[in-house]
């Protein structure tokens, strides 16, 4: 299971959600082979979501669920009016998809 966001999803979250709601952020400046540590610089780096962080901008009236019938845990988000996210084997990826549904509304 992820712990964060990857790369795509990250840079499809940072262009419909406050960037201060990331908690974690790729690197991407040169400094980083170098071993240098900078402050996140929002113009280079890419903000990233942790699970948690992800959580927490889900609206109270969502909630996740697990269906553990088949081999493989799969995770999906209902609303409590009864709109479900996709399956999904992470919970990263249901969270994303929410929040990307949400957004384009």
């Amino acid at each position: 299971m992820k712990s964060f966001t990857d790369i795509p999803q990250s840079k499809k979250l940072a262009e419909i959600l406050p960037i201060k709601s990331a908690d974690m952020y790729y690197w991407c400046g040169e400094d980083l082979r170098r071993g240098n540590y900078k402050a996140m610089d929002t113009e280079f780096d890419i903000p990233c979501w942790s699970l948690v962080a992800l959580l927490e901008l889900i609206p109270k009236n969502y909630l996740i669920e697990a269906n553990k019938k088949t081999t493989r845990t799969l995770y999906h988000i209902t609303a409590i009016s009864g709109e479900v996210t996709h399956y999904h084997q992470d919970l990263i990826d249901a969270a994303v998809e929410l929040l990307l549904k949400l957004k384009s509304r």
